[in-house]
Formats: structure tokens, sequence, C-alpha cells
């Protein structure tokens, strides 16, 4: 079992301001409303300790037993299939904090908080040498038994979490390792693979980059190293790849269903109904929406979609006008890889777009609460739902907008010679006549790489840095109260030792309701980003693998040891994030069936391969592929020695004009040629029977794994058939 603490500890712990009730009329007020809330808690029997130090009011609390009644009835009818006899209905040291705090919510606390009567109230941690090596489990403690001590200490609702973390990070083994031979599958024809000998060895002549004097004409062969990267990248084995990961998180999502099942049968929490149990409170049901609150609440969330619109603009921007420059650059390595010197600076600033959005983060917390306050909600699990959703929603469009328009629109609204899209006077960037794929793998590497990096840095870093400073108050009680061998304060500690254990727990970084939902919305954007478009990054299953890895330990030492103890909350699922995780596996089948069939070659190579290409033809002494990059660029014709202005090719034999080409399906009339259509058609016939199948294979492998194991089902039967027999003896029975 879980190691007990030696003496009872409290409850809660209240601090509150010391406070001048003779020179200040308000602190006066303040003050009796204090009491007056200290009194309530008395006439319930609970037990109020209070201590000073330096300015602060340190009350600690203590409940009867008389005041759980109610919450064990609770948890004897939460789940009446899972019948556990006498002891139904226990209590135990996650229990007791959760029932109280309810009843300190029901006391209108929050209220008081609000109005500086109280400035915060905490739960203590316990000290365990179990929690404290085991979480997260290491070394000879199996996974089971660390979820359980976690049950114990800080209820269903963190243990899920951790649960769920784990058998994620489970998971990403083998979607990683596939993902490596992928890699490993290109890089072992990296130097054979005839596409990137034909662009490295080209002497074919590329249309300027911009239209000033300065941009000249370039070889192709120049793209060399992006013609590289592009291969690992783009290639037959990312399409099978991105059908496994589809099948993978329908597997995943599947299975999680009967993790979940197994473990909250065994919890006896199978039935569990947080509606029942977490009410709003009255004051909060008669709070009726206001419509003008409403209008502007909906303005600000308006307003700050309009600047993430106005972010991606600028990237975009950024990005048109950096790789002109950079051509023109003096520098011979920057001019001769312009473009993925852009790729790269666009994809940093876009990780510093997510940071400063982030820094609002508070600013959107509140407008999606006051939002969410504003609609007709009568429980709190309701309101999580509704800011749930709401809250990713905000996430996605931040983190992605950018990745959609270089998956989706990047080169393919640029015009062509002659007719160039322009925004601000400059021409749209274009695809690297390689393919516009290797531009989405390096958005996502550059984004995955330094969130996943500098955010557990930050993350962890804050509270550590916090608790070091905070020693100092620790070490100076410490000298007050040594070791304290008296046995009476074994039992029952002296104020000494009860404000040396409150002041570390104040000193420690605040939790609240936010801090898991902030580590399950890190991990479920992780995931959008591990499966939405694997197909352009087939490493970021091991990037994901090799974060959670760390993940799980740094959230485990943080939550235990630099941040105060979460209210232990209990509960039967993750809430509405198992639904968004679905939403973004319906999501990923269709975004890679995008990216495979529109935005990567794949398409276009098989049909050079099999209708325009040698073979096609019968021809068997030359590679199938040879010819392909030329056949995907068209020829244009531009004045020489002017401004680069391109003309028709009908008026070509009056000027003195050269060639120069770029990438694109298109005749002589600069007209969309045949091929360009049957190129098209090919496209939307992939995209279509890539998510019919998928979509296929996701059914089946739903409908095989059921979401509650056999086992579980006939416990919870059995445990059934016990209770009622229990229930309904009769007095013949009871005789004998």
């Amino acid at each position: 079992m879980f190691e007990q603490p030696s003496h009872r500890t409290y409850d809660a712990v209240l601090v509150a301001n010391m406070l001048d009730v003779e020179d200040d009329e308000d602190e006066a007020q303040k003050s009796q409303k204090r009491q007056a809330f200290l009194q309530q808690l008395k006439k319930k029997k609970i037990k109020v300790t209070h201590i000073t130090q330096a300015g602060k009011e340190f009350y600690g609390l203590r409940a009867p037993d008389e005041i759980f009644e109610d919450y064990q009835y609770l948890l004897k009818v939460s789940d009446s299939c899972n019948w556990i006899g006498e002891v139904n209905g226990a209590i135990n040291q996650a229990n007791r904090p959760d029932a109280l705090q309810r009843h300190l919510v029901s006391d209108n606390l929050e209220k008081l908080i609000s109005e500086d009567v109280f400035e915060t109230t905490f739960c203590l941690h316990e000290v365990s040498q179990h929690l404290t090596d085991c979480l997260p489990c290491r070394g000879r403690y199996e996974l089971s038994w660390c979820i359980f001590i976690c049950r114990e200490y800080f209820g269903e609702k963190v243990a899920l979490y951790y649960l769920w973390l784990g058998w994620y990070t489970k998971l990403l083994v083998p979607a990683a390792a596939l993902g490596v031979v992928v890699f490993l599958y290109a890089l072992a024809f990296f130097n054979t693979n005839p596409l990137i000998k034909e662009v490295c060895h080209s002497n074919i002549t590329m249309c300027p980059r911009c239209d000033d004097d300065r941009c000249p004409v370039w070889q192709l062969s120049v793209t060399c190293t992006y013609a590289k990267v592009s291969h690992l990248f783009d290639n037959e084995g990312t399409v099978a790849f991105a059908m496994f990961m589809a099948i993978w998180a329908t597997l995943f999502l599947e299975f999680w269903k009967r993790i979940r099942a197994t473990h909250v049968s065994a919890w006896h929490v199978y039935d569990w109904c947080e509606e029942e149990v977490r009410l709003i409170p009255e004051d909060d049901l008669k709070c009726t929406p206001y419509r003008r609150l409403k209008c502007c609440v909906c303005l600000i969330l308006v307003l700050q979609l309009i600047v993430i619109i106005g972010f991606t603009h600028a990237l975009v921007v950024f990005r048109v006008v950096a790789a002109p420059l950079m051509s023109q650059s003096d520098w011979k390595l920057l001019k001769e890889h312009a473009n993925i010197a852009a790729v790269l600076l666009g994809a940093v600033l876009h990780y510093i777009t997510i940071q400063i959005m982030n820094r609002v983060q508070p600013l959107v917390f509140m407008t999606f609460v006051l939002l969410c306050s504003s609609e007709k909600l009568n429980s709190s699990a309701a309101k999580e739902r509704s800011f749930t959703v709401k809250m990713f929603t905000f996430q996605f469009f931040t983190l992605f907008s950018s990745l959609f328009y270089v998956a989706f629109f990047l080169g393919r609204i640029n015009g062509h010679p002659g007719q160039y899209v322009r925004i601000a006077g400059f021409r749209l960037e274009e695809c690297d006549p390689s393919g516009c794929l290797t531009d989405l793998f390096i958005q996502m590497a550059v984004i995955m790489l330094l969130k996943q990096t500098l955010n557990n840095i930050v993350e962890f870093t804050g509270p550590w840095v916090k608790s070091l400073l905070s020693k100092k108050a620790e070490k100076r009680m410490k000298r007050k109260c040594g070791h304290c061998y008296r046995k009476a304060c074994r039992v029952e500690p002296c104020d000494i030792c009860k404000l040396q254990d409150w002041l570390r727990n104040y000193h420690l970084c605040r939790s609240d309701a936010f801090s898991l939902f902030e580590e399950f919305l890190e991990m479920v954007i992780q995931f959008s980003f591990t499966t939405i478009f694997v197909a352009a990054f087939p490493l970021a299953p091991l990037l994901a693998l090799i974060n959670n890895i760390f993940e799980i330990r740094l959230d485990a030492i943080k939550m235990t040891r630099l941040e105060q103890r979460l209210v232990p909350r209990k509960t039967n699922d993750i809430g509405v994030w198992t639904k968004v995780l679905e939403a973004v596996g319906v999501l990923a089948v269709i975004t890679n069936g995008l990216v495979i069939g529109i935005t990567s070659d794949f398409i276009p190579r098989l049909v050079y391969r099999y209708h325009y290409g040698p073979c096609a033809g019968g021809s068997t002494n030359t590679h199938c592929m040879e010819g392909y990059i030329n056949d995907t660029l068209s020829t244009a014709y531009m004045i020489n020695n002017d401004t680069k202005t391109f003309i028709h090719s009908k008026q070509r034999h009056l000027f003195n004009v050269t060639e120069c080409s770029y990438r694109d399906y298109r005749n002589e009339d600069n007209e969309l040629s045949h091929k360009f259509w049957l190129v098209l058609a090919a496209r939307f016939a992939f995209v279509i029977l890539f998510e019919h199948v998928v979509v296929v294979c996701k059914f089946i492998a739903a409908w095989f794994v059921h979401d509650n194991p056999i086992h579980v089902k006939n416990s919870r039967q059995t445990n059934k058939m016990s209770r009622l027999k229990k229930e309904l003896r009769t007095p013949s029975s009871d005789q004998q």
C-alpha cells in the first residue's frame, strides 16, 4: 500500500496577509469576513490551526470524518457494478482534499480570495519515499504500481494523465522505428537516385527569382543539396508510412480506451458521474449571460484570430522578401542556398510568433473563461469541455496556420513568368524544381525541435529556480526546528515544524485547474505534429519519443517537488481530449492524403514513369525516371539586358531573347498543357483512393478492437451479481 505519513497531516492550508484593522476601515471589513468564514468552518467541526510568520497568516485545516459522509455515499453509488463490499466508500488521502475543497468552494472561498480576504489556498505535499522514487516509474518499479501510487496521492485525474502519456510514449516506439526505417531506405539509394544526378549535373538555366536587375538567371545545378534533402523525405516509403500512421492513430486510441476501462474498473470509478459530484455552486447558476459581455468577448476573439492571420501573412511576406535578398548576397554559401536559408529563417520566425502568442496566453485563457461563463452550462465538467475545445482550436490555428500555407499554397498561387502574383509589389515565392515537400519538412523539424527542447527547459527551470530561491527561508526554519526528536511532535508536529512544512509548500510554484490542462494541451499538440504532416517528416515520431522520455520524468519532478500539490480529483476518463484526439486522427488522414497527392511529387513521378518516361515506350536501356526533372519544367522567353520582362513566345522573333525554365506544366503559349490536367486528375484520384482505403482500415481496426476488454465486462457482471444477491437476500437464507 501507499506509505502513510507518520502523523495526521492537514487537508488544506489557507494563507492571508496580516491586516491593520485599527487604521484602515477596508481591512477591518476584510478581517470581519475572514473571521466569519473561519467561524463557519469551525461550526462544521473543521480544526483550524493559526500560525503567523513574516506578515502572513497561515490557517491549517483538518476536517473531521463526519464531513465526508456525503462524499462516502457518492463513492458507494458512483460505480454500483464494481461492488467492493465493506470497504466501499473508504476515504483515503486523495479523497480528503477533494471533498474538503468542494466544501470550501460551497462556502464561497473563491469569492473571498478575489476580494483579497485570503491570498491563496493549497494542499500539502506528503513526504513519501515511494512517491519520490517511483514517479515516474524507474528501476524495479512496474508501471501499474507507479500508476497506483500516483492515483493514491494525486487522484484519478492525474493518474489517468500519466497512464495516457505512458501508453502514448510506448506506442511511439514502433512508429519511431518505422520512421527511421523509411529514412534509412531513402538514404540507402541516396547516391544512385537518377533524379538527384539529373539536378546536380544539369546545365538548365532557370528564370530569375525576382524582378530586380540584381536577380540573375541561375543554374539548376545549384539546388543539388536541396534535391538530395527532398529525396530523403519525398519517396515511395513515405506513402506507406503515412498510411501506417493513420492506422496507428486509430489503434492507439482504441487500445487506450481498453486500458482506461481496465484501470478505472479496478479503481471502482467506471460509472463515476462528474456532473453529479461537481455541480457549480448555486451562486454561479443564478448568473445569466449578458449580451454585451458576450459581444465584447467575441470581439476579442475575432481580434486575436486577426492577429494570427496577420502573423501568417507576415511570414509569407518575409519569405517572399528574404529569398531574393539572400540570392543577391556577397556570401557564396548564402547565395547558393538562398531558398533553404529563407525557409529556415521563416521557420524560426514562426517559432518566435508562437512564443509571442504564448506570452498572451493568460489573456486568451481569461477570454475563453469569460466566454464559457456566459454559456448556460450546469457543471464544471461541461465548462471544462467547452474551454478545452476553444483553447485547442486557438492553439491549433496559431501553430499550424503557416504549415498549411507551406503544404498547400506555396508555389501554387505564384503565377508564371509574365503574370506573377504579387504581395506589396513582391512576387510570391516559388517551389524548388525538386518539389515543395522539403519546405514543409524544414518548417516542421525546426518548430518541433525548438518547441520541445526550449519549452521543456523553460517549463522546468522556472519552478526549479524559484525553488532554489525559496530554500533560504526553509534553512532559517530548519535552524529553529532542528530535527525535533520529541515523541509528541511525531504525532502532532509543533508550530515550528508545521510552519516549516507550510512555508516550504507555500513557496512552491502555484498549481491550479489549468496546470494539468496545459500538460494535456502540450502533448495533444505534439500528437497533432506527429500525425497530421507525418508524410513530410517521418522522423517526427522519433523526436516525439525522445521528448516524452524526458517529459514524463520532468513532469513528475515538477509536480512532486517544484509545484504545489494539485487538488486530487476523481474521474474515469481524460474527458473531451479523447474526442479531440479522434478529430486529429481524422484530420491526419485527410491532410496526409493531400500532402502526398498534392504537395509531394509522388504522383507526377508515377505519371511520368508509366505514361511519359522511357519505360512507357518499352525502352529498357535507361532508367525509367531519366528526364523527369526536365519534363516538369516549362520554358519562358525574356528580353536580354532589360528589366527581365517576359514576353509572349509568338513575339520572340522580334527581339533578341534568351530562354529560361521554371517549374510548371505549360506549353509555348503559356497555357496549361494536357500533361498538367492529366497529373491533376491523377492527384485527386490518389487522394480519394488513399483516404477511402485508410478510412476503411481505420473502421476495421476500430471494429475489431473493443473499448471494453472481456475480462472487465465479466468482472463487472460478477460484482453486480454479488451485490444484488447480498441486497436481495431472503429471510430464510439469513436464518441459514
